[in-house]
């Protein structure tokens, strides 16, 4: 169930489109808070009592791209996203995709339709943005139950934290998601469809080249860990899988 009157953060320059949502967000019963700058939204979302549980965030915005403030969300705030966007093409969806968006709504839009994936993405999210509920100690990822991997790999479930040779790796939601379903079983190849309801909330959403620009940016994160190792595994044709021996 969700929580009374859920903070929705609209990050909006467009005063009669941010209105016109922040009225239709009060009228489902959420307690919207509208910014007109990415700026002025990461000011407001430090704030430890900002009780925002989604972000409604413009691509087009005065200061900076709402890809680039949604980059910078996701090292603060574990919170979904819904992007708004006057371009509905592949490519910028494709680019939404990859950063983490939960949804991806093209302008002109009904507000109705937006308030109701605003509670499809609360309802997927549990209304808390994905972020862990208890504390759980930190353990070794293992090799398809055999022996543990602590030098090479930790996942701290809790915290939704992996690291690889000691190193938290700085990842998205969707990376995260990803690469902790390969973890889970060492030696396994997931195809891009497993991947998809393993890694988006949304698997419909979600494109095969969009797995494949994941999988890549995980990798590259991890060669800057350890360039000499490859531990993701193509299988041309059927997906990806961990090795065994990491």
């Amino acid at each position: 169930m969700l929580p009374a009157r859920p903070g929705i953060l609209v990050v909006e320059d467009e005063a009669s489109i941010a209105e016109t949502l922040v009225y239709a967000l009060q009228t489902e019963g959420f307690a919207p808070t509208w910014k007109s700058t990415g700026r002025d939204a990461l000011e407001f979302l430090k704030q430890p009592d900002s009780g925002v549980v989604l972000v409604v965030l413009d691509v087009g915005l005065p200061d900076m791209s709402g890809f680039d403030v949604c980059r910078e969300l996701q090292r603060t705030a574990a919170v979904p996203v819904i992007f708004l966007t006057a371009r509905s093409g592949e490519v910028d969806k494709i680019v939404g995709l990859e950063l983490g968006a939960d949804d991806y709504m093209a302008k002109p839009f009904s507000p109705r339709e937006l308030t109701a994936r605003v509670r499809a993405v609360l309802r997927r999210s549990k209304g808390n943005g994905g972020a862990a509920t208890a504390p759980a100690p930190a353990t070794p990822v293992r090799d398809s139950g055999r022996r543990p991997q602590v030098s090479t790999w930790v996942h701290d479930d809790a915290k939704c934290r992996i690291s690889y040779h000691g190193q938290a790796l700085d990842l998205t939601r969707n990376e995260y998601r990803l690469l902790a379903a390969l973890l889970a079983s060492p030696g396994r190849v997931f195809n891009r469809d497993q991947l998809m309801t393993a890694a988006w909330d949304d698997p419909g959403a979600a494109l095969d080249r969009t797995v494949d620009a994941h999988v890549k940016m995980v990798r590259a994160k991890l060669r800057e860990i350890a360039p000499d190792a490859d531990p993701i595994v193509t299988h041309r044709g059927l997906g990806y899988s961990l090795r065994e021996d990491e």
